[in-house]
């Protein structure tokens, strides 16, 4: 046996691959140390490397001792088995699976099996590719909605379910992440976690970095909060932790309450609650409820007076300025000494933001030598005269996030309160409040806030982007909002698997933009229809002789491995127009392939006196061999039936990869950030729907922001990145 080993990164195990080696009895020792985001490989014992999936299940079955895995001898059993090898990582992608199920449903209602008469690596591949998904596969088996579908994976695990409950169990589990158990496979090989980290007994951990246990959780009776302030829209560092709570609330079945932390007049807006609720919808948070801190006010007000009652309470008149710096050295204020009958005073005074109340503000009597600043008697209550955008002008003074979190907290019967660790040093601060109030204690877990490169996170720098006119809304592509980044062309999945690949670990990331958009493309590219653009400016003509008189259209597939994409119509033509960068790089005498046509000899070049080129003439050689060509060209034909097409392409909005402490944001702005390219595209992107994405051929993957309205008007597509570009702009 020449099978060496099988790699692959703990986090993507390939189920098809162990699955067929389980089945066709080809011992397969495994590694699952690699990189996550890194591709299966197989090590051969005579040294060979085999990568992909798809090459890996036809190696096994080429040495399988079980016959036929790889179908029969015909040649034509043979493409069938490629066909579904290609089809099966269509599974994995959330916005088409229940499209390929439909079509798998359809195909097997007068089939035993996929390919033939028995059981091949194409039945593996996709049976793996159903059980890989884990809990979204599973309901719709206990469903009757694909009942021949349901039917021949039962019947595949009934004939094999000694072998494939083991793989299941061990790689998929319960919850469908596959990360837990893989990682226990890890750690028997190895010392170190699938993750990297090592445990302060230096043994690796059997949990994935998502895998931790929030602290005296009990089943069923965990309740958490995602608290956005409404002062813009959400972006991907509030992802991280909206979708942290869903996780812990789905494992503990426990629930999440939404809580709008609208404690600040001055910047919030019913705009960015309507919003948020919108992105929390695209982020599929299910919540319990949707609640407002602005519903506790008057509880908070008679706490604060309570406070004040206990002596735990003052209210000072010192500015604000020299009250940060007494804080900062450890003087206390000569208002701490206040009675108790003088701070109520003042509170009045507060209360109805008068001259006098308005030099005031509320602090807690704590500790000012406490070595924690933010125990230092923090700010609990502050005038402001203005109306808030859900209450109205009903209060002239608003409780500080400090005191208000811990207190509604605790009332509204939350167990465990996520935050980013950048609050940690705040955590003694919650504690202490909530002790004072007299309130059950609420855990806190934390987590790293999620930073990325060349990006600001802070809703005030955003907001001041907006209000200058540097980007087009809260939802602009090179904003990481979430509605910036789906504009961009993000799919939600990619997101989703991205932030719980960074799990609840504490340690501080910096993280690259790249990993997020490889792993979309990895999503998309299976099921993206495939068209064809054409820079218009200087774009050159070929004159093909022979070619056809009388056009003439031919129906293709918009994807050759997707069924589901569709068909497209292209027209053949005498007359092509091609770019002007590829009709550059032709020679007189050349042999060149056009794009789903095929091969053709260019036979004269034409230039202005400037020397550039302004029409081609050539002739067809379409029994050519397109493998022997060096140009493979995407074409055009010369119609009035195509489409204006604008080519949006975006770039960071800081030039540097990560601000210093106290470094100003409007010192590395990016001077250019957008590039739009006129552009002709076939004329079957008339068809496409808003938030649609393509492959141009050649080009990349777009996004359609505009779609098609009146000639005059171009279908403005948003370029989508794909995880190798560095900047697209320079």
């Amino acid at each position: 046996m020449e099978i060496a080993q099988l790699s692959f990164a703990a986090d993507s195990p390939p189920l098809s691959v162990i699955a067929a080696a389980k089945l066709a009895g080809v011992p397969l020792p495994l590694d699952s140390s690699l990189p996550s985001g890194s591709p299966p490989f197989l090590l051969c014992s005579n040294g060979r490397k085999l990568l992909g999936t798809s090459v890996l299940l036809r190696h096994i079955g080429s040495v399988s001792k079980t016959q036929g895995l790889c179908g029969s001898a015909e040649s034509e059993s043979s493409e069938q088995i490629d066909k579904w090898l290609d089809y099966s990582p269509i599974l994995s992608s959330g916005s088409e699976f229940e499209n390929a199920c439909k079509y798998l449903d359809e195909y097997l209602e007068k089939r035993t099996f996929l390919v033939g008469h028995s059981l091949t690596i194409a039945d593996i591949a996709i049976w793996s590719g159903l059980a890989g998904v884990g809990l979204r596969w599973e309901s719709l088996r206990k469903s009757k909605k694909y009942q021949n579908l349901v039917r021949w994976f039962n019947s595949i695990y009934s004939e094999y379910n000694d072998f494939l409950d083991a793989i299941i169990t061990t790689y998929v589990g319960k919850k469908g992440s596959g990360k837990a158990a893989a990682a226990k496979q890890a750690s028997s090989n190895q010392s170190k976690s699938v993750n990297g980290d090592v445990s302060d007994k230096g043994k690796g951990s059997s949990k994935s970095s998502a895998e931790v246990d929030l602290p005296d959780a009990e089943f069923g009776k965990v309740c958490l909060r995602f608290a956005p302030e409404p002062s813009g829209y959400l972006h991907i560092g509030h992802s991280k932790a909206a979708l942290m709570n869903q996780y812990f609330a789905q494992r503990y079945q426990g629930k999440v309450i939404v809580r709008f932390d609208d404690t600040n007049p001055a910047k919030e807006s019913n705009e960015f609650v309507d919003n948020i609720l919108k992105d929390i919808e695209t982020l599929g948070i299910q919540y319990d409820r949707v609640t407002y801190t602005s519903d506790y006010f008057p509880q908070l007000m008679e706490m604060a007076e309570k406070l004040i009652r206990e002596g735990k309470a003052y209210v000072d008149d010192t500015p604000r300025e020299e009250m940060q710096k007494m804080r900062m050295d450890g003087v206390e204020s000569k208002c701490r000494s206040n009675s108790v009958e003088e701070n109520l005073k003042l509170w009045k005074e507060m209360i109805k933001a008068s001259d006098r109340g308005l030099q005031c503000c509320l602090r807690g009597k704590l500790d000012m030598q406490d070595p924690n600043k933010s125990c230092r008697d923090p700010v609990y209550y502050r005038c402001h005269p203005m109306a808030h955008h859900r209450i109205g002008a009903k209060y002239k003074l608003y409780p500080t996030y400090d005191f208000a979190c811990p207190f509604v907290d605790s009332i509204e019967g939350i167990t465990h309160a996520l935050r980013s660790s950048e609050y940690h040093d705040r955590n003694a601060q919650y504690y202490r409040i909530q002790e004072d109030m007299g309130l059950r204690k609420v855990h806190i877990y934390e987590f790293s806030r999620l930073n990325m490169v060349y990006t600001l996170l802070s809703k005030r720098k955003l907001l001041w982007f907006v209000q200058n006119g540097k980007v087009d809304g809260w939802d602009d592509p090179r904003f990481p909002t979430v509605q910036g980044i789906v504009r961009r062309g993000l799919k939600i999945e990619a997101l989703i698997q991205f932030i719980l690949e960074q799990g609840a670990s504490k340690n501080l990331n910096l993280m690259e933009w790249d990993k997020l958009w490889s792993i979309n493309k990895r999503i998309i590219d299976p099921v993206c229809p495939r068209h064809t653009a054409v820079v218009e400016e200087r774009c050159v003509l070929l004159h093909l002789v022979d070619g056809p008189e009388t056009p003439f259209v031919r129906i293709i597939p918009r994807h050759k491995k997707y069924e589901g994409a569709g068909e497209k119509a292209t027209t053949y033509t005498k007359k092509i127009w091609l770019e002007h960068a590829d009709a550059e790089c032709i020679s007189v005498n050349e042999e060149i392939t056009l794009m789903d046509w095929g091969n053709a000899i260019v036979k004269g070049i034409e230039k202005d006196e400037d020397g550039n080129i302004t029409q081609l003439t050539g002739v067809l050689h379409l029994e050519g061999s397109v493998k022997t060509t060096k140009l493979k060209l995407t074409w055009l034909p010369e119609t009035n039936e195509l489409v204006n097409l604008s080519l949006v392409e975006f770039d960071y909005l800081i030039s540097k990869k990560k601000l210093e402490e106290g470094e100003d944001f409007l010192d590395v702005l990016n001077p250019c950030t957008k590039k739009v390219t006129a552009a002709l595209g076939d004329s079957n992107m008339r068809n496409l729907k808003h938030g649609e994405n393509i492959q141009l051929e050649r080009k990349g993957y777009f996004r359609c922001d505009v779609p098609f309205i009146r000639p005059s008007k171009p279908i403005v597509l948003i370029a989508i990145p794909d995880g190798r570009q560095q900047s697209v702009l320079k």
